[in-house]
């Protein structure tokens, strides 16, 4: 028998909780519902879900603290649910650590498709070590590993969502080629995400803080335009 996968569903309004887990559940999904922070952060460790659907407004610890708390130790995928549409909420969960954000009264389609989409982009392929597809691009000092979701930098692992990890191996896939916000969207976001290209710059603000310019290649923002993996010759 496969394992189905678990996704944890955080939101104190029972009501939407029960019916986002029916959504899922039809899916063939296994859900576990926490009504507050506190439970979101125990039951994100012993359900061990592989995605958490979080809501923002919730009693106690809300939603940011725990994407934050969360994102201390593991790279879950982690979907914010908020009535909050304002660019900089979506700004800000997304600088936390969340690799999608959906605004309240959302589409059960929709949310099932970026729930199946987020999974997909994580879940490493079941490939053999011999295989010659393995999506594995080395610099000096950096390897970044699409296969196994892994990157390497300076000798260390570097914890990293997927959607982070999904853009540096795109551009350092084609290295000095430039690339617009709008094509980078397209490319790691995809499925027709309605987002602002102000997400793309989010990720590469966060890139940078886990990477460091490298003498011998760097991410670079080319204005006005977009951004590219830059190796010197």
């Amino acid at each position: 028998m496969v394992n189905r996968q678990k996704i944890l569903i955080v939101d104190d309004d029972s009501n939407i909780a029960e019916l986002i887990s029916l959504y899922l559940t039809k899916e063939c999904f296994e859900t576990m519902i926490a009504s507050d922070g506190e439970t979101a952060l125990i039951l994100a460790d012993s359900f061990a879900p592989n995605l958490i659907l979080l809501d923002l407004m919730l009693p106690g610890i809300d939603g940011y603290q725990v994407c934050r708390e969360i994102r201390a130790k593991s790279s879950i995928p982690i979907i914010m649910l908020s009535a909050k549409g304002e660019i900089f909420d979506k700004v800000l969960g997304l600088e936390l650590g969340a690799d999608d954000y959906m605004e309240k009264p959302f589409d059960s389609k929709e949310l099932v498709a970026r729930v199946k989409a987020v999974l997909r982009r994580y879940k490493p392929a079941a490939v053999s070590p011999q295989a010659a597809d393995v999506k594995c691009v080395e610099y000096p000092d950096l390897i970044i590993n699409q296969t196994n979701y892994s990157v390497i930098y300076m000798g260390k692992t570097v914890d990293m969502p997927p959607k982070e990890l999904e853009l540096l191996y795109f551009l350092a896939s084609s290295p000095n080629h430039v690339f617009t916000r709008e094509q980078l969207l397209d490319q790691i976001w995809g499925y027709e995400y309605i987002g602002d290209t102000r997400t793309v710059d989010v990720h590469i603000k966060r890139l940078r803080e886990k990477i460091n310019d490298h003498a011998s290649w760097k991410i670079a923002t080319i204005w006005g335009i977009g951004y590219k993996f830059e190796v010197r010759q």
